[in-house]
């Protein structure tokens, strides 16, 4: 009866196999196991409130969201594509090698863009659709889902390896009490001269990756990227 418990986790993994609605996977994983387990509904709830006062953080990530819908919906998407079709040069995968820079410039001094969530979707993607049609392509959607893969590991990549560059976040704080209890004692400033050459030689190593990807799946979709189309 105990593996009844991890009825959420068979509503997670079918959920995203079929391909439904996340929110609504998420929500009746968690309804279900505060049913089986006998938190029940009114359980449930009081987790949620206690979790959500513990952790106040997560009402700046849906006020981003809300402040999010609302300029997709008065026309952030094209003014970002518009922009694209104004610079030539740009493509894709230098799109999202100048994200992976500036985001980890920023993350340095703990400064969030709003991640996956509040910038990518929102801004880097339409500008990378922009940028592709602007080689003079028809951007499809299976090298759109590889763009958002870039992108996503893009943010990934640059937010791990930038956070412990900021003096008293909570990444550098992490691996210092992480090597204290091992016995190693180590200053805040020491531990971010250390990571600098390691995030950059990450942030380098992964825009070079991205920008040969970019052009292999160029000429993948639309056959020689040099081909433009015509005006």
């Amino acid at each position: 009866m105990e593996l009844i418990k991890l009825i959420g986790v068979v509503i997670v993994i079918a959920g995203f196999a079929l391909k439904l609605d996340s929110i609504l996977i998420i929500f009746l994983a968690a309804v279900s196991t505060a049913l089986v387990s006998g938190l029940g509904v009114g359980g449930l709830l009081e987790q949620l409130g206690v979790n959500f006062v513990a952790n106040r953080s997560m009402a700046i990530f849906i006020m981003i969201l809300l402040i999010t819908g609302v300029l997709e919906r008065n026309g952030l998407r094209e003014a970002a594509a518009d922009l694209m079709r104004k610079v030539k040069s740009a493509t894709a995968g230098k799109l999202v090698c100048a994200y992976g820079v500036l985001r980890g410039f920023f993350g340095a001094f703990n400064v969030g863009f709003g991640g996956v969530a509040g910038f990518v979707r929102p801004v880097l993607l339409p500008m990378a659709e922009g940028a592709i049609k602007n080689q003079g392509h028809e951007p499809k959607e299976e090298h759109m889902e590889d763009v958002k893969g870039m992108a996503s590991a893009m943010e990934n990549i640059a937010w791990f390896f930038c956070q412990v560059l900021f003096v008293g976040g909570s990444g550098g704080i992490l691996v210092q009490t992480t090597l204290q209890s091992l016995g190693y004692e180590v200053e805040l400033v020491d531990l971010a001269v250390t990571e600098l050459p390691i995030a950059i030689i990450a942030i380098v190593l992964a825009s070079v990756l991205f920008i040969m990807k970019d052009k292999k799946l160029t000429k993948k979709y639309y056959g020689d990227q040099n081909t433009k189309a015509k005006k």
